[in-house]
């Protein structure tokens, strides 16, 4: 797949995914949802969750926990290398971002503060994904 190479494509690309109306700001100017505002944040259904942007793999639903923190949290990535991590220093915070691999969308943040076996909180924003029942998975 051709990735969009400008703001305008990027726009449309994601329109005609009809992704949310955030989902251009949070996946290529890291901006961030608000809390309990996201579609995935209580969706509780089984299958697999892909980057909004380019369709790749990031999580499958069984890593998916209530953090109670207002988006979407996984444990665990469902191929480490299709998540890039970054640091950032934005907001006065130290804090490691979360950035897909093949195309460069913000996703989130991970945190060392969650559940077994991993540890980690990958605290997504749900406009940077796009869900996939797992009786359409391939």
């Amino acid at each position: 797949m051709k990735l969009p190479q400008n703001s305008a494509e990027w726009r449309a690309h994601l329109a005609a995914k009809n992704a949310e109306p955030v989902a251009y700001e949070v996946t290529r100017h890291a901006a961030t949802e608000r809390p309990y505002t996201g579609k995935y944040e209580s969706h509780w259904a089984k299958g697999i969750y892909r980057c909004i942007c380019c369709d790749t793999l990031l999580f499958d639903s069984g890593t998916k926990f209530d953090a109670g923190c207002g988006w979407p949290s996984f444990y665990q990535a469902a191929d480490a290398s299709a998540i890039e991590e970054r640091v950032d220093r934005a907001h006065g915070m130290l804090r490691t971002e979360t950035v897909c691999a093949v195309c460069k969308a913000h996703l989130g943040h991970v945190f060392p503060d969650g559940p077994a076996p991993t540890g980690l909180r990958y605290c997504m924003n749900s406009a940077a994904l796009s869900f996939e029942p797992e009786d359409r998975k391939p």
